[in-house]
C-alpha cells in the first residue's frame, strides 16, 4: 500500500485543513507530521508522525524568535518518516517545511507534491534570505505542485514552473457538517461576521467603518430605513487591541464583539448572521526594513470562510483581494474593491440588512460541491495515482 507524508509548511496543521485526506480511498496509507507544542488530538483514520524542530530547543519569546529567523528552523527528527513515504506532500514555495522535504527527497527517493497557495509570484527579489534558499530548493525537487486557486497556478508559471507540472486543487471543506445549520431560531436583529486573523490584512478596521455609516443612517437600505447591526468579529491576532480602540472612537463599543470560537462552532456562528463579510486586502508596501528584509507581501489566496458561509447559504460581501474573485466565480457574492469601506456599508444595506435578520441565499450545487472535501479527496487522489504511475 503506498504510503502518504503530509508535512506541514512550519506550524502544525489545524483539523479541518486535513478532512480530505480522511476520504482518501483505503489503497493509500496516509500520515501527517505533528510539529509543536500546540497539539491537536489525532484524527481517526490518520496516522500521526511526531517531529521536534530547532524551535522547540530554543527559548520561548523573542530571543527564541529571533533565533529561529536568524538560523532558519528544521526538522531535527522524523527521519524516518521521511524514508518510510512513497510521496511526501509538503506545501508552498518559500517555507522551511517544504524546503526540508525538498532537500530529502533525493536520498529517500520519494515523490514530492507541494500545495501552494501564494497568489505572487515573488521570484527571489521579493523574499528573504531564508525565503530565497527555501523556493531555490523546493523548485529543484517538486514532481507536482497543486495550486489553491487558478491565480497561484499563474503565479507558479511566473516562477517557472512548467505547467504539465502544476494542477489546480483547491481545498475542501466539511459540507455537509456546514449545510446542516444547528436548529436555531431565526434571529430577531442582525448580525455581521467578519472571522480572520486578527490582523491588518483582514480588514476589519474597514468593517468598523462601514458599520459607522450604517449605525449613523448614512447609509440606508432602499426603503430608506436606518439599519443598527450589530457585528461579531471572530479570531485572534496582534490588531484585537487597536480594533477595540478603533470601535471605541467610532461609537460602537456596544455593537461590536471580538471573540475566539472553535472551529466546530463555526456552523451555529454562520446559522445566526445576516451576512459576512471578508474584507481582505494586500500587504503589500514595497518598503524595506533597516534590515533590508521586506515586508510581509500577501493578498487573499482562497479564503476557507467563503466555502464555509456558502455552504451554510449565508450571505457574502467580499473584496477583490487576491483570488476571491475566482472562488465565489458564478454565485450571489457581492463584490467590492479592497479598501472601499463606503462600499461595503452600501451592498449590506442593498442586500442583506434589507432582508429579514438570518435570511438565507442559494448558491450553485456545482459550486458548493467543487468545495466540499470529498470532491477535494478526488483530486488529491487522481493528484497522487498521477505521481505513481509516473
Amino acid at each position: 500500500m503506498p504510503s502518504v507524508l503530509i508535512v506541514p509548511r512550519g506550524r502544525p496543521f489545524r483539523p479541518y485543513e486535513l478532512r480530505p485526506w480522511l476520504e482518501l480511498p483505503d489503497r493509500y496509507q496516509v500520515s501527517y507530521m505533528l510539529t509543536g507544542p500546540d497539539r491537536f488530538p489525532s484524527l481517526d483514520g490518520l496516522r500521526v508522525v511526531p517531529a521536534r524542530t530547532l524551535r522547540e530547543l530554543l527559548p520561548n519569546g523573542p530571543i527564541g524568535e529571533l533565533a529561529a529567523i536568524a538560523l532558519g528552523d528544521r526538522y531535527i527528527s522524523a527521519k524516518d518518516a521521511f524514508a518510510r513515504a512513497d510521496i511526501v506532500h509538503a506545501g508552498e514555495l518559500s517555507f522551511w517545511g517544504g524546503a526540508e522535504a525538498a532537500r530529502r527527497r533525493r536520498r529517500y527517493g520519494f515523490r514530492l507534491v507541494q500545495t501552494v497557495g501564494e497568489t505572487l509570484p515573488l521570484l527571489a527579489a521579493y523574499r528573504n534570505r531564508h525565503a530565497r534558499r527555501f523556493r531555490e530548493q523546493v523548485l529543484a525537487e517538486t514532481d507536482l505542485y497543486l495550486t489553491s486557486t487558478e491565480r497561484a497556478a499563474l503565479a507558479l508559471e511566473i516562477e517557472g514552473i512548467p505547467p504539465e507540472r502544476i494542477a489546480v486543487c483547491p481545498p475542501g471543506i466539511d459540507a455537509t457538517r456546514f449545510s446542516t445549520p444547528p436548529s436555531t431560531q431565526r434571529p430577531a436583529v442582525h448580525t455581521i461576521i467578519s472571522p480572520g486573523r486578527l490582523v491588518w490584512e483582514k480588514g476589519h478596521h474597514d468593517i468598523l467603518r462601514a458599520l459607522a455609516l450604517l449605525h449613523r443612517g448614512m447609509i440606508r437600505t432602499p426603503a430608506g430605513e436606518t439599519v443598527r447591526p450589530r457585528l461579531r468579529i471572530i479570531g485572534s491576532g496582534h490588531e484585537e487591541s487597536r480594533l477595540r480602540a478603533h470601535a471605541a472612537e467610532l461609537g460602537l463599543s456596544d455593537a461590536v464583539e471580538i471573540l475566539s470560537v472553535a472551529h466546530e462552532e463555526m456552523p451555529a456562528v454562520y446559522a445566526e448572521a445576516s451576512a459576512m463579510v471578508l474584507a481582505s486586502q494586500s500587504s503589500a508596501t514595497a518598503q524595506l526594513n533597516p534590515y533590508g528584509i521586506p515586508h510581509a507581501f500577501w493578498e487573499e489566496q482562497f479564503g476557507w470562510v467563503l466555502a464555509e458561509a456558502m455552504a451554510t447559504s449565508l450571505a457574502i460581501i467580499a473584496t477583490t483581494s487576491g483570488a476571491i474573485p475566482e472562488v465565489v466565480r458564478g454565485t450571489p457574492v457581492e463584490l467590492v474593491a479592497a479598501g472601499d469601506w463606503p462600499a461595503i456599508a452600501r451592498a449590506l444595506a442593498a442586500g442583506p440588512l434589507a432582508r429579514p435578520p438570518g435570511a438565507r441565499v442559494s448558491y450553485p450545487e456545482a459550486i458548493l460541491r467543487r468545495y466540499s472535501s470529498s470532491a477535494a479527496a478526488e483530486r488529491l487522489t487522481a493528484a497522487y495515482d498521477r505521481l505513481l504511475a509516473a
